[in-house]
This record gives structure tokens, sequence and C-alpha cells, in this order.
């Protein structure tokens, strides 16, 4: 049975956290005010819990319930079994990182008058907006 670790995040918004997870290929995740219980691979709840929630059953056969628990400070926890972690690991929490970034900037900028007309991003991940303000 594997073991929920935690990771900490710069993730702070749950609506850019749901659009970067979406980003990422994980269309179906939960949101919820109370933290919710994770459950592992065969389906036994844990005592770990989580705000936002991908239950295995989107993840794969074998594996465990990702969450992000929000903590106290604004922050959300990343929440993932040792297992699942040889995939979901670092560098793919910093791919969700760099998604909620650009989710975040995105409605930023909108809310200040600017239309996103255009975009590239470079191998590096770098991605380049184009934008205009609408007077």
């Amino acid at each position: 049975m594997s073991h929920f670790t935690t990771l900490t995040t710069r993730l702070t918004d749950a609506e850019a956290l749901r659009a970067a997870l979406a980003d990422v290929g994980f269309d179906e995740v939960e949101m919820h005010d109370q933290a919710q219980p994770l459950y592992g691979y065969r389906g036994d709840r844990r005592a770990d819990r989580a705000h936002v929630i991908i239950r295995r059953a989107h993840i794969g056969r074998i594996s465990n319930d990702i969450g992000f628990l929000l903590r106290p400070d604004g922050h959300y926890l990343a929440v993932i079994s040792g297992y699942d972690r040889a995939t979901y690991n670092e560098a793919w929490l910093g791919k969700v990182t760099a998604r909620h970034a650009y989710h975040v900037t995105a409605r930023t900028l909108a809310a200040q008058g600017f239309h996103l007309t255009g975009e590239t991003t470079d191998r590096d991940g770098t991605v380049r907006m184009v934008l205009r303000r609408v007077q």
C-alpha cells in the first residue's frame, strides 16, 4: 500500500489550477469547499484529504487519487502517493505550475483590458503572449 506524500507548491488559484490540470490531460477534476478524503488504489479511504481531487479512475487502473490541499497560507499542497510519484513528480508539477501561472496571468490581463491576440511556445516551454489593449 502506497502512502501519500506532500509537495509544497506555488499554486494559489482554484480555477487556474483546474484549467492547468485540464491542460495536462485531466478534464475530470473535483473541486470542494471542504477537504474530502483521498482513496488508494484498492478503493480504500485514506486519512489524507484535499480540496481539488483527480480521482484514481481518471489516472490509471492501479493508481491512487491525486489531491491538492488548500493550506491556511493560501497555497496548495500537492498530495500524491509514493507509487504515483514515478509519473506525477516534480517535473509534472512544474508543468502544472507553469500552466497555472499562464491562466492567472491571462485572467489578470483580461481584467485590465488586454486581449490575447496570439502566443508562441519556445522549445524550453516559455510562452510568449501577444496582447492588445482595447481602449
